[in-house]
């Protein structure tokens, strides 16, 4: 093994299960995080030359696993669009992204897809403003603006439960 080779499998070991952990809160689908989190370490990995030298090569990881997770959604979506526009509506089945019934994953699932990334980046990963700007590629504000968005979301959807019991 070459120290390469050495140097991204200690990377990998580190941070895959931690990467895999959020994108599937993220994404609310094992497998397809699953998929991601693969592919998201293979390109690293083809990269790692370049890679291994940024502040934070797990960042990178993260951004990307959360793009082909964004990637394969949009494909599934769009195939299944294709399989509705041609399947009598009496045989249309509507199936769940999400599997788990854990509290925390069902408040995550009820917020919108970019408030639910920040607030798993932030609550789960526990990534700050920055870091979490970089791994989606945006600015702090717009990071700050989601965070705000999922707080206010979250704090409804726990005070509707409240009341409800």
């Amino acid at each position: 093994m070459t120290k390469r080779d050495d140097d991204f499998e200690r990377f990998f070991l580190h941070n895959y299960d931690a990467v895999l952990h959020v994108l599937t809160l993220v994404t609310g689908d094992a497998e397809r995080a699953t998929d991601a989190t693969q592919e998201a370490f293979i390109r690293a990995y083809a990269r790692w030359s370049r890679i291994r030298g940024y502040d934070s090569p797990g960042a990178w990881v993260r951004r990307v696993a959360i793009n082909v997770s964004h990637d394969s959604f949009r494909k599934d979506r769009r195939r299944r669009r294709r399989e509705e526009a041609t399947t009598p509506r009496a045989e249309v089945v509507q199936t769940d992204r999400f599997v788990s019934d854990s509290a925390a994953e069902d408040l995550l699932k009820a917020l919108p897809e970019r408030q639910r990334e920040v607030a798993t980046l932030f609550y789960v990963d526990d990534r700050s403003v920055a870091e979490i700007a970089a791994i989606l590629g945006v600015n702090q504000g717009t990071v700050k603006a989601h965070l705000s968005g999922a707080r206010d979301r979250l704090r409804q959807l726990i005070e509707r439960d409240r009341a409800d019991t």
